[in-house]
């Protein structure tokens, strides 16, 4: 346990931890691997109870969706109690509240009550709580749960500074307008009502991506932060990457920075493998068996459920197209990947490649898939076409996407390439037959 003194420390902000989250589609073509799954979650809280303790962390604050429904497995409420009372036992309190996926008011509790030093807060009320070191009082967390799933109010709007001394934090489980796309507006919130409040530091859940939405500089201009959650649960782009907690580090009563800590177990990511020089599906095998090893090899000891995207143009496309061949390709992968941990299970392969294109044999057709050629690159050798084909499309298209749209007008190498993309996929459509 690393010492420190009383105005310098840190504390852990974790979230999201969906204690036994299920994993579906797995069990019956390997035990093993499902078996690792179901344990993931809870490992990984371990882990970060782990690291409370080498960082002889002040405080660990749960922001919310501690158990991934309202059943709430016994032996997940377990291990959650069992790794509070760790740190119970070396003077560590602990704070948790309750989000949209485990609210107060629905499922049951195994638990009749909590170690010392841990404060699950309501959902009735906002309760500060101080936390004292040496005799000092360092810091105040202040917090509330959800009493039902769809929680509609915006509950930041119940917090305020206390008049006492330490740095002040907030735990919620929130959506952020603007954090990220994809997310039910449960107690919706934004940026200014979390300032309103006048605390240091926001320990935020809901958002499954480590994000640091502000960085304070003293009351009315706290540090905003979702830590992400601590296991990946799916192959969406959101649950991709490092999870884990975040390391808030105190100096002279004030947040100074913030480390995130990887403490998951097993990852979950997505690769293109490309077939432009391929010729046989068997060297798409050796491709994909070797990409896997290096993606498995750069995880730092962590098992890997991964997919891949098969790209590229080129005559091995009628192979890959097959009805069947991706789905007997993936059970052979399947059958000739390790089991033992590090593991890479692959999860799924998608067709994205296409056929090969000679453009010169096009031109020379003389019909409708000539004249789109002909188009496409009088539209690509003109420099006004990038702006206003920018211009009429982000008219058209959601707000959201706009601003992403209008920016190819300041980018021509950008458009240029999108434009030879919908080229061919035209092309692919019209030899297809396709609408």
């Amino acid at each position: 346990m690393t010492a420190t003194s009383d105005d310098t420390f840190c504390f852990v902000h974790a979230a999201d931890l969906h204690l036994d989250t299920p994993f579906a589609g797995v069990h019956e073509a390997a035990p093993e691997v499902a078996a690792a799954l179901r344990e993931a979650s809870l490992d990984a809280f371990d882990s970060i109870v782990s690291l409370a303790l080498a960082r002889g962390a002040a405080f660990l604050v749960v922001a919310g969706d501690v158990y991934d429904g309202p059943e709430r497995g016994l032996r997940a409420q377990l291990r959650f109690r069992d790794g509070l009372a760790r740190l119970a036992g070396e003077g560590i309190p602990s704070f948790v509240v309750h989000g949209n996926h485990d609210p107060v008011t629905t499922g049951w509790s195994a638990v009749a009550s909590w170690p010392p030093g841990v404060t699950v807060f309501a959902p009735d009320a906002i309760a500060v709580v101080p936390v004292h070191r040496s005799g000092t009082q360092i810091a105040t967390v202040q917090g509330i749960s959800y009493a039902t799933r769809a929680t509609a109010e915006n509950l930041s709007l119940r917090f305020a500074r206390p008049d006492a001394p330490g740095v002040h934090v907030g735990v919620l489980h929130c959506n952020v307008a603007g954090a990220a796309e994809g997310y039910a507006d449960y107690s919706p919130c934004t940026l200014d009502d979390l300032r309103r409040a006048r605390l240091d530091y926001w320990a935020l859940g809901h958002v499954h991506q480590q994000r640091v939405l502000a960085r304070g500089h003293g009351p009315g201009d706290p540090w905003v932060v979702y830590a992400g959650n601590s296991q990946a649960r799916s192959p969406r782009a959101s649950e991709r990457g490092p999870k884990g907690a975040v390391v808030v580090h105190v100096r002279a009563g004030a947040v100074e920075r913030v480390e995130p800590v990887a403490c998951d177990r097993v990852r979950f990511a997505s690769l293109d493998c490309p077939i432009d020089d391929l010729t046989g599906l068997d060297e798409l095998e050796e491709r994909l068996v070797a990409l896997g090893t290096g993606a498995l090899a750069a995880e730092d000891g962590r098992s890997l459920v991964l997919g891949a995207r098969i790209t590229g143009r080129g005559p091995l496309h009628r192979d890959v197209a097959r009805p069947g061949s991706l789905d007997e390709l993936l059970r052979h992968l399947r059958d000739g990947a390790r089991r033992d941990e590090p593991f890479c299970w692959w999860d799924r392969l998608t067709d994205a490649s296409g056929s090969a294109v000679d453009l010169d044999e096009v031109r020379a057709r003389g019909d409708f898939s000539a004249d789109l050629v002909a188009l496409a690159e009088a539209l690509g050798s003109d420099a006004g076409t990038p702006g206003l084909v920018a211009t009429e499309i982000a008219a058209s298209v959601p707000r959201a996407l706009a601003g992403d749209v209008a920016s190819l007008a300041g980018d021509p190498g950008r458009f240029a390439s999108l434009l030879d993309a919908a080229t061919l996929l035209a092309l692919d459509e019209l030899a297809a037959g396709g609408p």
